[in-house]
């Protein structure tokens, strides 16, 4: 029958969880088979009476030399408690790095206190986790999406029927005015013909009007100066008829992609609207910048802050989804009282 030390050596050859034995002096005593394979070499003869430090764990990851007095492992051997890393690494003896999780006990030895460390390799538990985290990443991503596309499906239903709505309240009552008229016209050519300049006066008043209309709503979808002029030059025209003062900088010094200029457009817009009505700013700053490889347009105020991206009739969340669509990035800064900054980034 095996006496105890036997039978625990026989143990350690037998479990497949690396282990190994460090003197009081740092030094490697014992390594089981699943050790000495981790580490890369064929005996344990190999490894015997070297400096465990010095022999696997010398250097940090980014290859500055890793004192033996900072390793946390050997605290067991010389303050006399367990330690535990579920995250560090080993080299083995080709030099190739590996990660690992350990755990280090003190152990009294016949000529001091040394240290039994049990570890394991974790490159596949790390590839499984971020497996996962990949995983859900997409799964987080997909349904952002998923949202974001209803978002924007929604959004265009009520601008449709905004729309319709303007159209029908409008345009198509100046038109509806104007068919009367000629009508009227018509009627009277005979009968009275002296009403019919001033009847033929209010057609061509309504004419004007409805043109007016069609004009600004043909401008809240896609305002003209925009396709003629471009960007820098339509958001100029914006800051004109806004009811306060605003300043334009920037330049816009490569080609912009129709989706993303309209995009850029609509953004200054919603912000200098916001500016307008909610921020109580005295002036507002308009940046756009189209160099290399992105598009950015910062609106700033001085105005009170307190802005919030999903805030009650901000338009904000929309915007997000239209930049978001266009693989942009959408920020607002509006600490209380420091006032409001909105950038929206697209890449080119």
């Amino acid at each position: 029958m095996e006496s105890p030390p036997e039978m625990l050596e026989l143990i350690l050859h037998t479990v497949p969880q690396p282990v190994w034995v460090i003197d009081h002096g740092g030094a490697i005593i014992f390594a089981n088979p699943a050790a000495v394979a981790a580490l890369g070499y064929s005996d344990l003869a190999e490894l015997r009476g070297r400096q465990s430090h010095e022999t696997v764990h010398h250097h940090y990851p980014d290859g500055s030399p890793f004192p033996a007095s900072e390793c946390p492992m050997l605290r067991s051997r010389q303050a006399g408690e367990t330690v535990h890393s579920d995250e560090d690494w080993f080299f083995r003896r080709d030099g190739s790095m590996f990660p690992i999780e350990w755990w280090s006990a003190p152990l009294d030895l016949p000529g001091g206190r040394g240290a039994v460390l049990a570890f394991e390799e974790t490159t596949r538990r790390r590839a499984a986790e971020q497996a996962v985290r990949e995983r859900d990443a997409a799964r987080i991503r997909a349904a952002e999406s998923r949202a974001t596309g209803r978002r924007i499906v929604e959004s265009a239903t009520a601008a449709r029927r905004q729309l319709a709505r303007d159209l029908h309240d409008g345009a198509q009552q100046r038109l509806v005015a104007l068919l009367i008229d000629l009508q009227l016209a018509r009627e009277e050519f005979a009968a009275a013909p002296d009403r019919v300049p001033g009847l033929l006066d209010e057609a061509v008043e309504h004419t004007r009007a409805a043109i007016t209309e069609l004009r600004e709503l043909a401008a809240g979808i896609h305002p003209a100066v925009l396709s003629a002029r471009g960007l820098r030059f339509a958001v100029e025209a914006l800051a004109s008829r806004a009811a306060l003062p605003v300043v334009v900088t920037g330049s816009v010094e490569v080609e912009l992609d129709e989706g993303v200029e309209a995009s850029a457009y609509f953004v200054a817009a919603e912000a200098l609207t916001n500016a307008v009505k909610h921020s109580r700013a005295s002036q507002v700053t308009v940046t756009v910048v189209a160099t290399g490889p992105s598009l950015t347009v910062e609106v700033c105020d001085d105005g009170i802050g307190g802005a919030v991206a999903g805030g009650s009739g901000s338009g904000l969340a929309g915007l997000a989804d239209r930049v978001d669509a266009l693989d942009g990035r959408l920020t607002l800064s509006s600490p209380p009282g420091g006032g409001t900054l909105l950038r929206a980034e697209f890449p080119l």
